[in-house]
């Protein structure tokens, strides 16, 4: 008996059907009636299968129900992201939760098709465990106020469970009941926290309100332990020697974990490019204690003075980082390109990679670009990957923005952190031609990977990024239009890249960019392909970052079995068939919260940074504006703030919601987005990670 059968007997019958059906309809024994129960009580958790009030199991899109993730908005409301494709975003109004909270998985039944709204069924799987916040107590009452603004509630805390807090302490606390449409979650003080007094404090804070995990289970390390350090020979003779082939990794200054290598040769057709990924799944096999505990994370988790890492650091840092100059085990994708950048052929293999430098992004640029006497003198025996690199790179790139792949041009923030922890800055972090080389190549081998899978039809991760909905490229038409970057009032998505192009380098394009980066899609994992609209990819997938992504790790083994046996054993497609929705699922949801704990980050350390310079101007410019307020950045450092509507008192102002704008009825003045304005710091509120400014006198 496996799901496979269970699901094909439940579309056959077309309705919901008892257990004791089940079993007469199979014609099982009570041993195998037991094993039966246990399969649908797997099913039932994992969201495959529904149970009604009368004990009967359906399939949910047989029932008109969806299954997805929970984004809770701190008004109460939120959405359902599908975990199906070419399933729409739900909406679920304040009334229809059932009590779901931020990331928890749900059941959801759609109740308005037109309108897209619903209503949360069941929460199969809670994503909190714990919470931080402050402990308020009015009249013996305690309650627990979360940190976190997408956990809308706040939790009942009996006087037993306060563990000596006080009113308005901050606390670290367990959730042991969740709330119902009828009473509020409660939960337990763990922990009593000082308040934060550098910015390395609020770093800790955050990773306790995320609940991320600060070290590994003591079996995940002695596991690791137990990997021995030495390749055995035998495992050496039978991959492909590479050692020879000069070969390099390029990564930032502060890289520690090195998961990619690159080697080129020139060939009469055009170039051979050699992508070396860690093999990562010859360390860790499928369902192992480092397994398991890398399946949960799903990723490693970015800081700017520390990494949250996937693996324990004997494999991310040692076994499986391709340092300079020691033998390491590799994944390679030998692809050939022709001298237009077409790719004539690929193959994949188990290789032995030793790489010759650890270079960085800094070093490249100042060799291929700035011509670096002294830098091209040092690394003379490796000019010619070098440069063969750089012409390679610039034939892809032309290539794929020619085919529509959208080329965003957006400031990534870097925070810098000095040795006690303060904070020295945030600036824009540099991207030069050296990261578009790396950044070209990795397409260019996980577009082979997934191409080779798809064609053979076999059970896999894909990367996936739908098209853009038709509300949103509404509202995206809507803004382009009052900013003046189209004249017509409707804009489709294959349109975007030409807009792109058009305000590349006018005093709009980081507003205009950062305006069609929200209207997106987000991209996700599935098992199955839906291309890759922002890349312009028909497939796509993740294979070049196993040490710091899980679905890479899930595509190096499924590829890894197909070479290296033929093809994927029955019983191992079927395995796959089962986990796959699963881990998909779970991946994209992780990086959703790393993706949150990293912007949580960057608005403490804007705070942090602006905290002492109260009553200073400033010059800014608009991002957003909405009936509340005003988004602004400010031009000369890399701060977000707000200006509230309340604190435009010179005039009544009015929303336009045609032209995205706030209008001062007497005076005339607008705030568009993208307008320039001086602005004073009116307050930081480190707490809430907010910075208040005010607009000056135009």
């Amino acid at each position: 008996m496996n799901k496979d059968k269970i699901i094909s007997f439940l579309k056959k019958i077309r309705r919901p059907v008892t257990f004791r059906e089940m079993v007469t309809s199979f014609g099982l024994s009570r041993a195998e009636a037991r094993k039966l129960k246990k399969l649908l009580r797997a099913m039932l958790k994992e969201g495959e299968l529904i149970i009604t009030r009368k004990s009967r199991y359906g399939l949910p899109e047989e029932m008109r129900l969806v299954s997805g993730y929970f984004q809770a908005h701190r008004d109460g409301y939120g959405f359902v992201i599908p975990e199906k494709a070419d399933e729409r975003d739900i909406f679920i109004p304040a009334r229809a939760t059932s009590g779901a909270m931020e990331g928890d998985r749900v059941i959801v039944r759609v109740e308005n098709e037109r309108r897209r709204e619903g209503r949360v069924l069941r929460i199969i799987e809670r994503a909190n465990k714990q919470v931080v916040g402050r402990l308020e107590i009015h009249r013996g009452v305690s309650y627990l106020v979360p940190k976190r603004r997408d956990i809308n509630f706040d939790l009942y805390v009996a006087p037993g469970h306060r563990k000596g807090a006080k009113h308005g302490d901050l606390v670290v606390a367990q959730i042991i009941s969740y709330p119902t449409d009828k009473r509020p979650p409660a939960a337990r003080v763990t922990k009593v926290l000082k308040e934060p007094e550098k910015p390395v404090d609020d770093i800790e804070l955050i990773i306790d309100e995320y609940g991320l995990p600060r070290r590994f289970p003591k079996d995940v390390t002695s596991e690791a332990k137990n990997i021995p350090l030495e390749i055995p020979g035998r495992e050496i003779k039978r991959r492909v020697d590479l050692t020879s082939l000069p070969t390099v990794t390029i990564d930032g200054e502060r890289a520690k974990d090195f998961d990619d290598a690159v080697s080129i040769v020139k060939k009469e057709f055009g170039y051979t490019l050699y992508v070396h990924i860690a093999d990562v799944s010859h360390y860790v096999p499928w369902d192992s204690r480092i397994d398991l505990e890398a399946r949960r994370r799903a990723t490693s988790v970015y800081f700017p003075d520390r990494v949250i890492p996937m693996l324990p650091k004997r494999l991310s840092e040692d076994l499986c980082s391709l340092k300079p100059r020691q033998k390491r085990l590799a994944f390679t994708v030998e692809m050939d390109f022709d001298t237009e950048g077409n790719r004539l052929d690929a193959r994949f293999y188990p290789s032995v990679i030793e790489s010759n430098e650890r270079m960085t992004y800094t070093a490249v640029k100042r060799i291929i670009i700035d011509r670096d006497k002294k830098l091209r003198q040092r690394y003379q025996g490796l000019l010619e990957q070098f440069e063969m690199m750089a012409r390679l790179c610039e034939l892809l790139r032309e290539k794929r923005f020619r085919r529509g792949s959208l080329d965003f041009d957006l400031p990534e923030p870097e925070v810098l952190l000095n040795l006690q922890g303060e904070l020295d800055d945030i600036i824009v972090a540099e991207r030069n031609f050296a990261h578009m080389i790396i950044e070209e190549f990795m397409i260019a081998a996980n577009e082979a990977v997934a191409e080779y899978l798809y064609h053979l039809d076999v059970p896999t991760i894909y990367r996936v990024h739908e098209p853009p909905d038709e509300d949103k490229m509404f509202e995206l038409s809507r803004f382009l239009s009052a900013a003046g970057v189209i004249k017509r009032r409707r804009i489709k998505p294959k349109d975007i890249p030409a807009i792109i192009r058009k305000i590349k380098d006018s005093d709009l394009s980081e507003v205009v960019n950062y305006m069609i980066l929200r209207s997106l899609k987000q991209a996700r994992y599935l098992p199955e392909n839906l291309g890759h609209f922002g890349l312009a990819s028909l497939c796509y997938t993740h294979f070049t970052s196993p040490i710091r992504r899980y679905p890479d790790l899930v595509v190096h083994r499924v590829l890894k079995e197909i070479v290296e046996k033929g093809r994927l054993s029955k019983k191992h497609e079927r395995f796959l068939t089962e986990v796959l929705n699963n881990i998909a699922f779970h991946s994209s949801r992780m990086e959703r919260l790393a993706d949150d704990v990293e912007l949580s980050v960057l608005d403490a350390m804007r705070a942090w940074l602006m905290k002492d310079r109260a009553g200073e101007e400033f010059e800014a410019r608009v991002v957003s504006v909405t009936p509340q307020g005003i988004k602004i950045r400010l031009c000369d450092y890399y701060v977000d703030g707000f200006i509230h509507v309340s604190d435009l008192t010179d005039d009544y102002y009015i929303y336009n919601e045609r032209d995205i704008t706030l209008t001062g009825k007497r005076h005339k003045r607008v705030f568009a987005i993208g307008s320039r304005l001086k602005v004073m710091l009116q307050r930081v509120d480190l707490t809430e990670r907010e910075v208040i400014f005010v607009p000056l006198p135009d």
